[in-house]
């Protein structure tokens, strides 16, 4: 996915790359000492032992030096976290939900996407939790990394600084679908941001600008929500039943611990949306969450499904 590398200069490559050289630093001395030492006191050389007696020089030496260079190491990450964990106060603000197994980022006027999109050369700050359960949110373009915990809200920022589409995805393992949490930043120039951004029209409210949060179209709907996650549109095996000709078919389901035939109906998709372990599909695991949708958005979703043949 990823499309392009950004150029920036990165505190965590600066303190990986400075605790690199210090250990190659070490490595080619202490290499050096060790052939020096095989060589200068070999058996040949020197048949006989000899006591060797302490050198309290040479035991401060190597006891300070290493000392130095940890309290180095030190300063020089925790100078990076500083830097990471202070986000310039002009940042754009978005906050991102975790969820088993999609991403959700919702900006400053309401607009919401399944991908992380920003325009390039303006610092973002994620305001990051979750909805189920304890997810991990990493863009390894930018070398950053943070904890999704219910319940909580954590953060972290970045600079994109370079236009392209870079990975994002979840490291802490969250279930079945865990390898399938995937998506992408999308950097693109400020002008295409901007129309993107605002693309929904405004409207006034006590004296303020604000968006109508009209409900998107279903498909877009089930990819907010992060019903693809589990469902497939085209047919495709997945952790739930595919949405590709669901409408209007019959099923095995389980129903208070009885089997059931049913007809996949308006009355039975708005109550598995609502009471998801009311009727449980056979075959599938019992892992779908209550979905916070309104009326509209469940009608909407309902319209899309049945052009799914």
């Amino acid at each position: 996915m990823v499309t392009g590398w950004p150029h920036m200069s990165n505190p965590a490559d600066d303190t990986f790359f400075f605790i690199l050289g210090i250990s190659i630093t070490l490595l080619v001395l202490n290499t050096g000492a060790m052939i020096y030492f095989v060589v200068r006191y070999s058996r040949k050389r020197h048949p006989r032992a000899e006591e060797v007696k302490e050198n309290l020089p040479l035991e401060i030496l190597w006891t300070v030096i290493p000392t130095i260079l940890v309290l180095a190491i030190f300063f020089v990450g925790w100078k990076g976290f500083q830097y990471m964990r202070t986000a310039p106060p002009d940042a754009m603000r978005v906050k991102v939900v975790a969820r088993q197994w999609s991403w959700a980022f919702e900006y400053q006027n309401g607009k919401q996407s399944d991908i992380l999109k920003v325009p390039v050369g303006k610092p973002v700050k994620l305001f990051i939790t979750s909805a189920d359960v304890l997810h991990s949110l990493y863009i390894p373009a930018y070398r950053i990394k943070e904890d999704c915990v219910p319940g909580m809200e954590t953060h972290l920022w970045f600079l994109p600084d370079e236009l392209g589409s870079y990975d994002l995805f979840c490291t802490e393992y969250c279930g079945v679908g865990h390898a399938d949490m995937i998506t992408k930043v999308d950097v693109v120039t400020g002008k295409d941001f901007d129309a993107w951004y605002k693309g929904r029209p405004r409207t006034a409210k006590t004296g303020m600008e604000k968006h109508a949060k009209a409900p998107p179209e279903g498909d877009k709907l089930l990819q907010n929500k992060g019903c693809t996650a589990c469902h497939s549109i085209d047919g495709t095996a997945k952790v739930g039943p595919t949405f590709k000709g669901l409408y209007g078919h019959t099923m095995t389901v389980i129903t208070a611990g009885q089997e059931r035939d049913i007809v996949a109906d308006e009355e039975y998709i708005k109550r598995s949306i609502k009471d998801p372990q009311a009727d449980l599909v056979k075959g599938f695991p019992p892992i779908m969450p209550v979905l916070q949708l309104s009326d509209k958005e469940i009608n909407e979703i309902l319209e899309y499904l049945k052009k799914l043949k």
